[in-house]
């Protein structure tokens, strides 16, 4: 909304093209302080709201420590963050920018899926929640819409950034590349390291690239599943899920400040994305968000986000990476997330085979996922919520230095 008037007065005064780029700066940094002033103001009242409404946490017995001091504490806190989110979009971003569309259906969509598993558990009194089937059915669904829209529509391009030149002084003098449509991506830790999904399938035919969308939309599918799920998992102690979301996020904000302004882009030899520059003002809000939301929920937590909560930061976390064309880079930037869902499949899948094998199941951890291990051997959950985020820190460091490492 209010950047519509930046832009009557940049046609107004005929400002210069430096100065858009000064007002996108101002509606981030704008972004971030709403944001965290709805999360830590309007968050107490929320909370009092859950409390009310005797939306606690039904806390199952796992033999964790303090684990029964949490029952009762409310849940479905991710509408804190969902709001801190969204309204300063509402207020700052250019709503008809496909991106920021994207993302903003994207946190509505899994927003939805969270706040129904969440709502059966508390008042439905059922522990299970949301039937597997149905939350993996939304996540395919909303894999294929995010697949299908980076695919087919037209605003959806990149530009050939060795084509536009850049004067000394790091302005753009000419713009020659053309917007094209491209299933590229970006390949950490190579020299040459741009890839094209639709190589792929480059066998079968020339006209085999017109089909790319085939394999395309079901690797977008398997990314929005997976990191979803990974945020899911690590939401278990307090402040875990949050700070190490914040920590992925900012990474991700730097990204999409460098690949939506040509001359970053063209400074270090990345592939500039027109338009993504906007996603800055949603990230910078969500960034807000989620520290905003910590400040409640560090231990002793006063709230939990819920599937409410972690449902919708891992598929936004996805989108954003895909929209940013880091999608590859997730192993490493997620690699928290990547712990912990690897934990929980080891855990079962060993536990599987040596029951099968020897008719008692065994157990590679002592719990999962990961940060239950850690609990069950002793140490404090705050001491293992502060070395994941020094961990998700250093992965983030590595990430960012994927720019110019190659």
């Amino acid at each position: 909304m209010l950047t519509y008037l930046f832009e009557y007065l940049e046609k107004q005064y005929q400002l210069p093209g430096a100065t858009l780029f000064q007002f996108s700066t101002f509606r981030a940094a704008m972004a971030i302080l709403f944001s965290l002033t709805i999360a830590t103001v309007y968050g107490k009242r929320v909370i009092l709201f859950l409390q009310k409404q005797q939306v606690g946490e039904t806390i199952r017995d796992l033999g964790l420590d303090g684990q029964k001091q949490k029952a009762g504490t409310p849940t479905m806190g991710g509408v804190i963050i969902i709001m801190s989110t969204l309204i300063p979009v509402l207020l700052f971003a250019r709503l008809e920018n496909i991106y920021i569309i994207l993302l903003t259906f994207t946190m509505l969509w899994m927003g939805a899926i969270g706040f129904l598993d969440d709502y059966i558990k508390v008042f439905k009194k059922n522990k299970e929640g949301l039937k597997g089937r149905f939350k993996v059915l939304g996540q395919v669904t909303l894999g294929l819409i995010v697949g299908a829209v980076l695919y087919f529509h037209p605003e959806v391009t990149m530009r050939d950034h060795d084509k536009t030149i850049i004067t000394q002084e790091y302005t753009v003098e000419q713009v020659k590349g053309e917007e094209i449509k491209s299933t590229m991506t970006t390949v950490p830790f190579f020299k040459n390291n741009e890839f094209d999904y639709s190589n792929l399938i480059s066998w079968a035919g020339e006209g085999a690239k017109e089909y790319a969308w085939l394999l395309f939309v079901p690797i977008i599918i398997l990314i929005v599943t997976a990191v979803s799920n990974g945020a899911n998992l690590t939401d278990g102690i307090d402040g875990l899920a949050a700070g190490t979301s914040a920590i992925i996020v900012f990474t991700l904000g730097i990204f999409a400040l460098v690949s939506g302004n040509i001359i970053f882009s063209d400074y270090l030899d990345i592939m500039y994305i027109p338009r993504v520059g906007e996603l800055l003002i949603f990230i910078t809000a969500f960034v807000g968000a989620l520290i905003g939301f910590l400040w409640y929920n560090a231990f002793p937590a006063q709230v939990f986000m819920g599937d409410t909560g972690s449902l919708t930061i891992g598929g936004v976390i996805a989108v954003i990476a895909i929209i940013v064309r880091k999608e590859l880079l997730i192993p490493v930037l997620c690699g928290i997330f990547f712990a912990e869902s690897l934990s929980v499949m080891m855990q079962v899948g060993y536990f599987k085979y040596t029951k099968k094998k020897f008719g008692e199941g065994r157990r590679i951890f002592l719990m999962s996922p990961l940060h239950h291990h850690y609990q069950k051997k002793g140490y404090h959950e705050s001491k293992i919520v502060t070395r994941f985020w020094i961990v998700g820190i250093l992965l983030a460091i590595v990430t960012i230095v994927t720019l110019k490492i190659r």
